[in-house]
Order: C-alpha cells, then sequence, then structure tokens
C-alpha cells in the first residue's frame, strides 16, 4: 500500500476514510445527470445516453450505500486495507464512467453541450478534492481516468482549439493532484491535531482523578489529625485542669519553704503543659470558625507594656537585650487578638535568637499603624518565608524539642490576622534576622475606650459575690473533687455530681445559685443539655457556665451556639473567678 496511507497512527487513517465515507452524496449527483440528460438528448443519441447516465446513477449510489454501511460501523484498525481496496475500486469505474461522457456527446453536440461536458467535468473533478483527498489514492483513482479519457477525445477530434483544450486539460489535471495532495496533508494534520488534543484532555481528566484522590487523601488525613488532636487534647486537659485546682488549693495552705519550691516547680510545669494545651486550642478555634472579633479602640503602648513586663524576663535569660519604644498610636481591633497575635511573634522572636536582642516598635504609615517586631535570630531562607506559616512548621528543631514549641505560634498569629482583616508579612535575611509587621488601622486618642482588663479587675475586688451555693456537674471524678475544694475555699457552699439525672434530683433539695458543667458528659449528653434541664425546673435566669476540653472544629461550634459563657480546660482560678463573677453579674 502506497506510504501515504500509513501514518504513524492507525487512528488517524480509520478518521481519513471515515471522512471521505461521510462525504459522498447521491443528490448533487443526481441533478447534474438530470440537467445532462436533458441538455444533451437534444443532439446525441438519447437511448446511450440514457444508459450512461442509468449506470453513473447506479454506481454514485452503490458508493452511497457501501459509505451508509461502514460508516454504522466501526471500523477496525487492522481493516483498513480492504475498505481502501474497495474504495479504490468503486471510484476507478466511477472515473472512468465520467470519463466516457466526452466520448458518448462532443461529437454530436452542439458547442453549448459541449462547453456543459467540459465544464460538468472541471467541476466534478475540483469538487472531488474536498470530499476524496483525505485518502489521496482514492482521489487519483477518480480523477486521472476522468481527465485521461477527455483529453484524448479532445485531441482526436479535428480541430486544434480541441486540441489546446485537450493540453488545457492534461494541466489541469496535474494542478488538482498538487492541491489535492497539499489538501490530503491539511486534513492529516487536523486529525492528528484532534487526537493530540483528545490524548490532552485525557491526560488531564487522569490528572485531575489523581489530584482529588489526593486532595481526598489530605482531607481525610486532615480530619484524621484533628480528630487525634482533639481526642487527645480533650483526655489531657481533664487531669491537668484537676492537676491545676488541686495546685491552687494546696498553695492556700499552711507550707514549709521547701514545700514551696517544689509548688513552685510543679505549677510552673502545669502552667507550661496548659500553655501547650492553649496553643491547640488557639489553633482549632480558628479552624473551627469559632474566633469573634470584638472591635474597639485601644492605645497601642498599652499592649506593648504588657508584653514587656511579661516577656522581658524570658529574653534577659538568654542573655538578649528587650526593647519596645514608646508610641502615642491608637487603633482599631480586638485588643485580645492584637495582643495574641504579638505575643506570638515577640516569643517566637526571642526563641530563635541567640545573641543580640529582640525590638518592638509601631511605625505610622498614613492610616495604618505597622506594629513590628524585630530580632537578631537565626533568619528564614527565602524559600521557608510563606511555609514558616503552617501549622506546626518548625525551623531547626528536628527533635520537636517541646521548648521550642509545637511549631503552631506563627499559624495561630496568620489566621487570627487573617480574622481580623490585617495585613502581616515578614521580612528576613538568613544569620541577621527577621521583622515581622502587622497592619492595624489608626485612630484617634480621644475615641480610646475602657477595656475589658478594667471590668475584670473591679469584678475581682467583689469577692463577697462568691458566697453562694454551686452545683458542679463534671463525669470526672477528679475534676469534681478539685472543683469541690477549691470551691469551699472561696466560700462557696459546693454540690457536684456527674450526670443529668443526679444534678434534676439534687436540686429539688438544694437548688444552685449557679451551675458549672463540664460540656461533655456521659452517654453522649452534653453540658448545655444539662443546663436547659436545670433552667426548665429552677428557671431560665439561673447563671451557668461551660467548661469544655474540647478542640474539635464541630464540637467548638456547637458549645459556642449554645450562648452559655464557654471557658476551655485548663482553666486557671483566676479564669474560673472571672467567669463566676460574670456569669452571675449578667443573670
Amino acid at each position: 500500500m502506497p506510504p501515504l496511507l500509513e501514518p504513524a497512527d492507525s487512528r488517524i487513517l480509520v478518521e481519513q476514510i471515515r471522512l471521505l465515507l461521510s462525504n459522498i452524496s447521491v443528490r448533487f449527483i443526481a441533478i447534474i445527470l438530470a440537467v445532462l440528460l436533458w441538455v444533451l438528448s437534444l443532439n446525441s443519441d438519447v437511448s446511450v445516453l440514457r444508459i450512461w447516465c442509468a449506470v453513473a446513477l447506479l454506481s454514485n449510489l452503490n458508493l452511497y450505500r457501501y459509505a451508509r454501511r461502514h460508516l454504522a460501523l466501526d471500523i477496525p484498525f487492522k481493516g483498513t486495507r480492504p475498505v481502501i481496496a474497495a474504495l479504490l475500486l468503486l471510484y476507478l469505474s466511477s472515473g472512468v464512467i465520467w470519463g466516457l461522457l466526452p466520448w458518448l456527446t462532443l461529437d454530436t453536440a452542439t458547442p453549448a453541450g459541449s462547453i456543459l461536458v467540459i465544464m460538468v467535468t472541471a467541476v466534478l473533478s475540483a469538487g472531488a478534492i474536498s470530499a476524496l483527498s483525505s485518502v489521496l489514492p482514492v482521489y487519483f483513482a477518480f480523477v486521472i481516468p476522468e481527465l485521461s479519457f477527455m483529453a484524448v477525445k479532445l485531441w482526436l477530434l479535428d480541430d486544434p482549439a480541441y486540441h489546446a483544450l485537450a493540453v488545457l486539460c492534461l494541466l489541469y489535471l496535474f494542478t488538482l493532484l498538487g492541491y489535492a495532495r497539499t489538501a490530503s496533508r491539511t486534513i492529516r494534520s487536523f486529525i492528528e491535531l484532534r487526537f493530540e488534543n483528545m490524548e490532552l484532555v485525557d491526560q488531564l481528566r487522569v490528572e485531575k482523578i489523581i489530584v482529588e484522590k489526593a486532595h481526598h487523601a489530605a482531607e481525610q488525613a486532615n480530619i484524621a489529625k484533628s480528630k487525634f488532636l482533639a481526642a487527645a487534647s480533650h483526655d489531657l486537659r481533664q487531669p491537668i485542669h484537676a492537676q491545676g485546682l488541686f495546685l491552687e488549693v494546696l498553695a492556700r495552705g499552711e507550707l514549709l519553704t521547701s514545700q514551696r519550691e517544689v509548688l513552685a516547680h510543679a505549677r510552673a510545669a502545669s502552667e507550661a503543659s496548659a500553655e501547650m494545651l492553649n496553643t491547640l486550642l488557639d489553633f482549632s478555634r480558628i479552624d473551627a470558625g469559632v474566633v469573634e472579633p470584638h472591635l474597639q479602640h485601644f492605645p497601642l503602648q498599652t499592649l506593648f507594656n504588657k508584653l514587656e513586663i511579661e516577656l522581658a524576663s524570658q529574653a534577659n535569660a538568654k542573655g538578649l537585650v528587650y526593647r519596645s519604644r514608646e508610641t502615642e498610636a491608637v487603633v482599631h481591633s480586638d485588643p485580645v487578638l492584637v495582643e495574641l497575635i504579638l505575643r506570638n511573634l515577640v516569643t517566637n522572636a526571642i526563641r530563635y535568637t541567640h545573641s543580640g536582642g529582640v525590638l518592638v516598635v509601631c511605625r505610622l504609615r498614613k492610616q495604618v499603624a505597622m506594629a513590628e517586631v524585630w530580632d537578631t535570630g537565626i533568619g528564614i531562607a527565602p524559600a521557608q518565608q510563606q511555609a514558616v506559616f503552617r501549622e506546626f512548621h518548625q525551623l531547626g528543631n528536628p527533635e520537636r524539642d517541646r521548648r521550642n514549641g509545637l511549631g503552631l505560634g506563627l499559624a495561630i498569629s496568620e489566621g487570627l490576622a487573617r480574622i481580623l482583616g490585617h495585613d502581616l508579612s515578614l521580612q528576613s535575611r538568613l544569620a541577621r534576622g527577621t521583622v515581622f509587621r502587622l497592619a492595624l488601622p489608626t485612630v484617634g486618642a480621644a475615641d480610646v475606650m475602657v477595656g475589658s482588663a478594667d471590668f475584670a479587675e473591679g469584678a475581682a475586688s467583689r469577692a463577697s459575690l462568691l458566697a453562694v451555693r454551686v452545683l458542679v456537674i463534671d463525669d470526672d471524678k477528679s475534676v469534681r473533687t478539685g472543683m469541690v475544694h477549691l470551691l469551699r475555699d472561696w466560700g462557696c457552699e459546693c454540690d457536684a455530681v456527674e450526670s443529668i439525672d443526679e444534678a434534676l434530683v439534687l436540686v429539688q433539695t438544694r437548688p444552685p445559685r449557679v451551675v458549672i458543667s463540664d460540656f461533655r458528659l456521659r452517654g453522649q449528653h452534653t453540658g448545655t443539655e444539662a443546663i436547659v434541664a436545670l433552667r426548665v425546673v429552677l428557671g431560665q435566669q439561673l447563671p451557668a457556665l461551660l467548661i469544655t476540653g474540647d478542640t474539635a472544629p464541630m464540637r467548638l461550634r456547637e458549645a459556642q451556639a449554645s450562648g452559655i459563657p464557654l471557658l476551655h480546660k485548663p482553666v486557671s482560678p483566676s479564669q474560673l473567678y472571672q467567669g463566676l463573677l460574670q456569669a452571675i453579674e449578667t443573670k
């Protein structure tokens, strides 16, 4: 078979054949035959002309029937040779039939009839390029006998004009063969491009499936990680919460100096554990979407002073210089969340700085105050400057030394900044240091409002408000025992139960002034359900507090939706004290 019929991909040859078959039509040929029969029958032998027209029509009908039958079937890659052979034979016979037309008509036809015959032959030859050039040998099989027979007939006519037409006919034939070859290459290029596009689409579809599977696997891994962290955090919070309560009760007793030193170390270890768990909680609250900013005006210097008082000692312990410059900037944001962001940034700067110091400053730029934390630490490589905001990502801590934290500080800061709508950025050079910048909107100093710290100080001074009866609901015995000791030490009458049923029985004879309930109780019950049940019995004005060790996003959202004040284990005694005051005063 000619090389033209053997492209590298046999699918292309199948498409070329299908394209040729789809171009075969009967209607156009039937019209041409009707016109020829009408015009030429006046001067030619009608019976012979009719026989020729019938043969030509049957030939075309046979081609059409063959094309319809094979288009309805899938042409196999290895079955193209018989199809092409059949098409070559059918179109060779069709070309011979049309090539006989000049031999049957030119001797007797009028000049107009001769022109019609020559014009129809030329039109069919040119028109066949678009229909047949997809399989080039088939076009050759049709056009070569058609125009060759005409050229021979024209040359045999005894007229120089016809001789010239015969020469032009051969030139026309070679021209059409060149056009047909070009058209065939173009058609094959389009088919190849189509298959390349299909392969690309298939490849993209496969890659999409792979990406979706990887994304699903990542989501499942993230869900599993969240569940593990939530479960581990909850289980750890229970004993640490109880431990903090017992240590507080112990600290209020009479102890020897050596005992107080041991107690101080125990409380420091407990507070360090609580700090790490609270870091996990902060991250979980951001992940759950339950952090709600409370925007107000406040002086930034207040936070700078507080951070310096609390964190300068950590820098001094490492031999670092801690400085913060005075600022008169008044900003509009949530002071609690901004403090947490800056605290994480300063703590991080101290942790990764081994010589030199840490500087906290504010630079005013139009309507923006840039709170900046500078350090002379190890710096961050450009490739790591985005990765440091990912959770659990730490630089230079392959051993996961707990003294370097959990790697959540910057992730929490970035999440809180995003919630507040503030821009958090960094610049760093390896071995030279880093600067983090938090952009805060500024306001006038006259708009500063009293912060929540003033309320807490005033509330803490009214200790007489704690001489109340408290009902504690918690399914952990150690937590109940610790709560009872601490609350009684504060002057409260305290009852403790482990279930909703026990609470409903107890309040019939000893109605509480306030209820403190763990969020997760036995039997798939929640503290919200317990408080709702007690309020049905004692009235909707019953003050209540929820305490939870859960960090699962769904649990956090559920607890927040209850509208009951929520504290997170491990709860420090001061937090519990202020929570009780606020709950009682609110009701």
